[in-house]
């Protein structure tokens, strides 16, 4: 392979939340008082959902060219460089063009999400989700005081799961349900939603007069042998469909803060363009255009490397752990994987994990609903650290 994926980088000292910001985010308030076996530098970061692997050479080359110029003042997009790589990207891997009047940025996925709630929904809205969900769905509706709507995806006993099409029809009928954010890739399930469940969602949606936001920020990290079909190329006439897509899950470039937002509609778009500040940071700029452009040759060994983690995982839960339920995901770096045969009380299972074996990961109090019993694991590292995480995985679980 041409990268090396199995380099161990220490993050420490960096203001990394994967190693030095994990006691708030997985503990709450009872975070300082936690007790670990060992000293908190010297625990396992398994639960943020970013990579341990250096990002893309072609990203810190542009970064360091970008550097080179000694200003760093208000920075547009006063040019077409980003929008011409990013539906270059887009046309390669997906057959979508999207348009580029239709086209601004955003500080990240997140961000975009939360001002898609302030600005297309109203007090007293309600936001549809499936579930298990990503838990900034649910933050993003409490920030701006939503209900948000759940569907249960219905879990079948091979570990995959399956749209609830009845169940999903009753909820967006709700007069009150004026948005859908479906996740595609589905996080933390790993699903790609096939073409016909993607028409069958958005048909109800939009028949009902219901926006959708289609946060598919994990659809570059596909297994091979995997495609994904970005929902709006499906609706190419439809105004009611916004796409939210980055390179910081791809590339590893969360902490840059840039997001490619797709928004068809005219008067969205410019609510939107008065709402959110037009700026972007000039190094993430100059990072993001140039992975859409060069960056492609990476993600494939990238991708060839997380098929060989997962199949390490599978086999290691088959032969240590053979009542955990898991599937490989379709897409992202992200393992869910059912423990409740182990813990049928469904206590605090991270926090066990983390007590007995300074292993940390997610566990299903940080997702909304129909999680129970469950586990999100960060297989987007070194092997050797992959092989250390699974040996405190088995001790803990068996402690």
């Amino acid at each position: 392979m041409a990268y090396d994926f199995d380099q161990l980088i220490d993050r420490r000292g960096t203001n990394a939340m994967a190693q030095e910001g994990f006691r708030t985010y997985l503990f709450g308030d009872e975070g300082p008082a936690v007790t670990l076996p060992c000293p908190d530098d010297e625990t396992l970061s398994m639960w943020v959902a970013d990579m341990a692997f250096a990002t893309a050479p072609v990203a810190t080359e542009a970064m360091a060219e970008r550097v080179r110029h000694p200003i760093f003042g208000y920075t547009g997009l006063l040019d077409d460089e980003l929008f011409n790589a990013f539906r270059g990207w887009c046309e390669h891997r997906y057959g979508w063009m999207p348009e580029q009047e239709h086209f601004v940025t955003a500080r990240g996925v997140v961000p975009a999400l939360r001002d898609l709630v302030d600005q297309a929904t109203q007090p007293g809205e309600k936001v549809l989700t499936l579930t298990p969900a990503y838990g900034h769905f649910q933050k993003s509706c409490q920030r701006h005081d939503r209900e948000m709507v759940l569907s249960d995806l219905v879990r079948g006993t091979d570990g995959d799961y399956s749209l609830d099409l009845d169940d999903f029809a009753a909820k967006v009928a709700d007069p009150s349900v004026r948005m859908f954010f479906l996740c595609h890739p589905h996080n933390p399930t790993g699903r790609v939603w096939a073409e016909d469940e993607l028409v069958a969602m958005t048909d109800l949606c939009l028949a009902n007069d219901v926006l959708v936001v289609s946060d598919e920020i994990h659809c570059d990290l596909l297994r091979h042998g995997v495609s994904h079909t970005p929902l709006a190329s499906l609706f190419p006439d439809a105004d009611q469909i916004i796409t939210c897509m980055s390179a910081s899950k791809t590339f590893n470039l969360a902490g840059l803060g840039l997001a490619n937002i797709v928004i068809p509609n005219d008067q969205r778009r410019e609510l939107w363009n008065d709402r959110v500040a037009s700026t972007v940071n000039p190094i993430s700029l100059a990072a993001t255009t140039r992975v859409f452009r060069d960056g492609g040759p990476w993600l494939e060994e990238l991708r060839t490397y997380l098929d060989g983690n997962f199949a390490m995982l599978q086999s290691t839960l088959a032969d240590e752990l053979p009542h955990a339920g898991f599937l490989v995901p379709d897409a992202t770096y992200l393992a869910w994987v059912n423990l409740g045969h182990y813990f049928p009380n469904d206590e605090k299972v991270s926090r066990l994990i983390a007590e007995a074996s300074g292993l940390l990961i997610e566990g299903s109090d940080l997702f909304v609903a129909n999680a129970a019993g469950y586990i999100r694991m960060n297989l987007a590292c070194p092997r050797s650290v992959l092989e250390d995480a699974l040996r405190r995985l088995v001790a803990a679980v068996h402690s």
